[in-house]
């Protein structure tokens, strides 16, 4: 069963970092879920008959991160450190290098800000590429919810950027 399971779950591992990461915004906490989150999968894995291991796995992270965001409701802090890195402009140009790090920031402060159950959405859609059916079985909603909630944090993410160019100087 452990061949399986590894067969099945190893390949979204990234993806359940993803998830837990955007939706807890520490890494060791997203760490921590994935973690609980493939225990808790290995096992049920006797129990999966699902067509779709992808969707089982981030429902599980998805279900652990809650858990853990309502234990530590109180305490909420943002690391974007990393990720900023990651994605801004490898040139040597110190000028471009600040502009993308300062775009990621925006964006970043700009999905912080949503309500979780917009981000979720999200970052399973515009990141992991996910359907909305997928969406909507990770999590426990209905189609129709999973692209009203992708409507209304397009609409935040749309209002928060028009927001900054107005109060940017000009």
């Amino acid at each position: 069963m452990s061949d399986a399971f590894a067969r099945l779950a190893l390949p979204h591992l990234d993806a359940a970092f993803t998830l837990a990461r955007w939706l807890l915004r520490d890494r060791a906490a997203a760490e921590d879920v994935v973690q609980e989150a493939m225990l808790r999968a290995l096992t049920y894995f006797g129990s999966y008959q699902g067509t779709n291991p992808r969707a089982w796995i981030l429902r599980i992270v998805r279900n652990v991160a809650y858990d853990r965001m309502g234990a530590e409701k109180s305490r909420r802090e943002s690391s974007w450190d990393a990720a900023a890195e990651a994605l801004a402009d490898p040139s040597p140009d110190p000028e471009a290098a600040l502009y993308g790090r300062q775009r990621w920031e925006s964006l970043a402060a700009a999905l912080d800000a949503l309500p979780a159950e917009l981000r979720e959405c999200v970052v399973l859609r515009e990141l992991e590429d996910m359907s909305y059916r997928d969406i909507a079985r990770i999590t426990e909603v209905p189609v129709g919810t999973v692209m009203s909630r992708l409507f209304r944090a397009r609409q935040a993410l749309l209002k928060q950027g028009q927001d900054a160019l107005k109060e940017s100087p000009a």
